[in-house]
């Protein structure tokens, strides 16, 4: 068994510091890492590129752009600015995938229909950018109890309806295990990606209840939970990716313990339950 197409997304052990991260994958063999902007910046764009690259890692997402459903003029060309940057920020770590969390309804808004709109417009702005400098959007889709905060974009069918109004290399979308098990209609729909390749990004995550409160950090231990990891596997490679496995936890039992024993058994459990 391989850890090859493992990645490990930064904040499944965001108690550690990048050098630290870094360190780890090496010592470990992970090969890939998923990047957050907030991290990525506090030490440094160009520092965190070189750092990457000098330890052989492959940054296989940037997260996140997004955000893009405000109605005020001013709030919604500072949120396409700020997904510029984070595009040129992508094509400096190398990467080629920035993985869009869309944004939630405006406050006082009820308007879903409106905000999936708003998203459309800004991802015809965006889509070209991105191109012209070797990124690709990957629009995800986040389980249904997240759309009125934080995206209202909830199944894989309403980010394809989105990401299919342009071309697969300026849009897809992120298929993530914790938002899209629960859908039976999501392996219809990851073939539908697959057909017209806008598998951008694979991600895992475990559902695990109860849930805690405020339900952002119960994202799983792979392992842990109600999803069958292999089977998404089988779907997404029956539609054609190949590409990187990446796993992404928010989980406050796991930040309380060390960093390199959570990575380290994050790879293990990849091994057991993804290969």
């Amino acid at each position: 068994m391989s850890l090859a197409r493992f990645s490990i997304n930064q904040m499944t052990v965001k108690q550690l510091s990048l050098p630290e991260l870094v360190d780890a994958c090496r010592e470990l063999g992970v090969p890939g890492v998923g990047l957050w902007r907030e991290p990525v910046r506090a030490h440094g764009l160009e520092a965190t590129a070189e750092l990457v690259r000098d330890a052989g890692l492959t940054v296989t997402t940037l997260c996140r752009g997004g955000f893009l459903t405000a109605t005020d003029p001013a709030e919604r060309a500072r949120a396409l600015d700020d997904n510029r940057a984070a595009v040129d920020e992508a094509a400096t770590l190398g990467t080629d995938t920035l993985v869009l969390v869309c944004g939630g309804l405006p406050a006082g808004s009820k308007d879903l229909h409106g905000a999936r709109e708003r998203i459309a417009d800004a991802l015809g702005e965006l889509g070209p950018y991105a191109a012209a400098r070797g990124v690709r959007l990957a629009v995800e889709p986040l389980h249904p109890m997240y759309a009125a905060d934080r995206c209202v974009v909830s199944t894989l069918a309403q980010a394809l309806d989105l990401a299919e109004r342009f071309p697969a290399e300026q849009v897809g979308v992120t298929v993530d295990t914790y938002h899209l098990w629960w859908d039976d209609t999501a392996p219809a729909q990851i073939a539908r990606a697959g057909a017209s390749g806008r598998i951008h990004s694979f991600q895992l995550a475990d559902w695990t209840t109860p849930l805690p409160e405020g339900v952002l950090n119960g994202r799983g231990q792979i392992g842990d939970g109600a999803i069958d990891m292999r089977e998404w596997r089988s779907y997404v490679e029956k539609a054609g990716y190949d590409g990187p496995i990446e796993v992404e936890l928010f989980n406050d039992a796991l930040w309380a313990r060390d960093g390199r024993e959570v990575l380290a058994e994050t790879a293990q459990r990849f091994l057991t339950h993804a290969v």
